[in-house]
C-alpha cells in the first residue's frame, strides 16, 4: 500500500482558510495576443501581486501561524535567496514575533533591503561554498528559534497550493498547469490542489537549463545533486529537490520543461510590453516555456503560475534592454 502523502487537499483548503484576509487573492490575467501566439487559451495567476511580491508569503504565513505561542515568542528562523526571506520576515511581523534570516551574500539587493525593512535580522553566507540548510538549522538551534524552511515543510507546501486553488476556482477546469520549480514546494502544493480537483490535468514544472536537478531526479527516480547553478533565475538556483517535495512531485508531476536564460528574458519582456506586468526571472519561467515552445502537445486551456516580481529597476532594465 502506498504511503500517505505528507500534504493533502484538505491541508491546502485549511491553509486557504488560514490565509483568508491575510494574503492577497491575486488576479488572473489573459491576453488575446498570447492566446493567438501559442494557439491555446492561457490564464496567468499573477503572484507578483502577492504580499512581498511573490507566492512565498502563502507558505511562510501558513507555517508560522501554526506555531505554538511559546515558539512564536522565541522567534522564527529561515534561509532563503530572497522571496521566502521577505515572506518569513513579514509573517513574523504579522504574528508579533521576530525573524532571523540566512541569506546568500549575492542575494539581490532589493530582496535583502525588503527583508530588513520587514524587521528581520539578516545573516549572510556564500551560496557556492557553504550549505545553507546546515547553516540555517544550526542558527535556529543555537538561538532557540522555530525554523521555517523555504519549501521542504508540509505547512509551507500546503500554503503554496492555495494559489492554484484560487486559480482553478476562477477559471474552472484546465488541461495543463505550468509551474516554476526551485526546491519544489510551489509545484508540490499546486499539483496536490490541481489533481484533487481535476485528476486529468497535466502538471508541467519549468526549470532553468542550468539548474535541471528536478528533471534529472524525476528521470532517475532518486534525488540528484548538482553544483549550484548560475542562472538569472536566482529563486531557482538550487542544487537538489527537497525530500518531501520530491516524494510528492514524483507522484503528481507529469513533465519538466527547461528554459534558457535568453528565453526567460524574452518572457519578461513580453510580460512587460504586452501584459503590462513585471516578472522577476524565476517568476517568468512558466511563460517562457510556453512562448519558446518548450511544452509538447499544447492542450486547449493552460494555466501558468507567475510566481513573483521582485527585481529592482536597474537589473530589470539591464535584462530586458539587452
Amino acid at each position: 500500500m502506498a504511503a500517505a502523502s505528507p500534504v493533502t487537499f484538505d491541508d491546502v483548503r485549511a491553509a486557504a482558510a488560514r490565509l483568508e484576509g491575510v494574503a492577497h487573492r491575486t488576479p488572473v490575467v489573459t491576453s488575446r495576443t498570447l492566446n493567438a501566439l501559442v494557439g491555446a487559451e492561457v490564464f496567468i495567476k499573477c503572484e507578483n501581486f502577492q504580499r512581498v511580491g511573490a507566492f512565498k508569503f502563502r507558505g511562510a504565513y501558513n507555517a508560522a501561524a501554526q506555531l505554538s505561542p511559546d515558539q512564536l515568542a522565541k522567534g522564527i528562523a529561515a534561509y532563503s535567496s530572497g522571496n521566502h526571506a521577505q515572506a518569513t520576515a513579514l509573517a513574523a511581523r504579522e504574528l508579533g514575533t521576530s525573524a532571523v534570516i540566512l541569506m546568500p551574500e549575492d542575494a539581490p539587493r532589493l530582496k535583502r533591503e525588503a527583508t530588513a525593512g520587514y524587521g528581520a535580522e539578516i545573516v549572510t553566507y556564500d551560496r557556492y561554498t557553504e550549505d545553507r540548510t546546515a547553516l540555517g538549522t544550526a542558527l535556529a538551534e543555537d538561538r532557540g528559534l522555530a525554523l521555517i524552511p523555504p519549501y521542504d515543510h508540509p505547512h509551507v507546501i500546503a500554503g503554496q497550493g492555495t494559489a492554484t486553488l484560487e486559480l482553478l476556482d476562477e477559471t474552472g477546469p484546465l488541461d495543463a498547469l505550468l509551474v516554476p520549480v526551485g526546491g519544489g514546494g510551489l509545484i508540490a502544493g499546486s499539483a496536490t490542489a490541481a489533481k484533487a480537483l481535476h485528476p486529468g490535468i497535466r502538471i508541467v514544472g519549468v526549470e532553468p537549463e542550468e539548474g535541471d536537478d528536478t528533471k534529472r531526479s524525476l528521470e532517475s527516480g532518486t534525488r540528484v545533486t548538482l553544483p549550484v547553478p548560475r542562472t538569472i533565475a536566482d529563486g531557482q538556483a538550487l542544487p537538489t529537490p527537497g525530500e518531501l517535495t520530491f516524494e510528492i512531485n514524483r507522484r503528481l508531476v507529469d513533465a519538466i520543461a527547461l528554459v534558457s536564460d535568453a528565453e526567460i528574458v524574452a518572457a519578461m519582456r513580453f510580460a512587460f510590453e504586452r501584459l503590462k506586468i513585471v516578472l522577476e526571472p524565476s517568476g517568468a519561467t512558466g511563460l517562457a516555456a510556453l512562448l519558446a515552445g518548450r511544452v509538447d502537445s499544447l492542450p486547449p486551456r493552460i494555466g501558468i503560475i507567475a510566481s513573483g516580481g521582485n527585481i529592482d529597476t536597474g537589473r530589470f532594465a539591464e535584462l530586458i534592454g539587452g
